[in-house]
C-alpha cells in the first residue's frame, strides 16, 4: 500500500467580516439605543466623585483598600468589612432600640 504524499495546506485565516456576529452586534446596538432612550440614570459610584471625605471616610477606604492589597480579594464579604470596622475600633453601642 503506497503512503500518500503529506500536502502542503496552509489554513487561510478567515475574513474580518466572518469575525462578526450579526445578531449580537444588532442586539447590542438595540439594547444601546433603548438604554439612551429610558432616561434612567446609571448607577453612579461615590467613590468615583470629586468630593471632600471626612476623616474617619478616608481612614476607612485607606483601611479597606490595604485589607484588599493584603487578602487579594477585591471584594470583601461583608463579615470581612465587619473585621477592618472592628480594626479600627469601632463598636456596637449597648444602648438598645437604637434601630426602632
Amino acid at each position: 500500500m503506497a503512503k500518500a504524499k503529506p500536502t502542503d495546506f496552509t489554513p487561510t485565516p478567515p475574513e474580518p467580516s466572518e469575525w462578526l456576529n450579526r445578531r449580537a452586534s444588532e442586539q447590542a446596538s438595540r439594547a444601546a439605543i433603548a438604554r439612551q432612550a429610558s432616561g434612567r440614570r446609571r448607577f453612579v459610584d461615590p467613590t468615583t466623585c470629586e468630593r471632600d471625605y471626612s476623616e474617619a471616610e478616608m481612614e476607612f477606604m485607606m483601611a479597606m483598600n490595604a485589607y484588599k492589597q493584603r487578602s487579594g480579594r477585591m471584594f470583601p464579604t461583608w463579615s470581612e468589612v465587619l473585621e477592618v470596622l472592628r480594626g479600627l475600633g469601632y463598636e456596637k453601642p449597648e444602648t438598645e432600640g437604637l434601630l426602632d
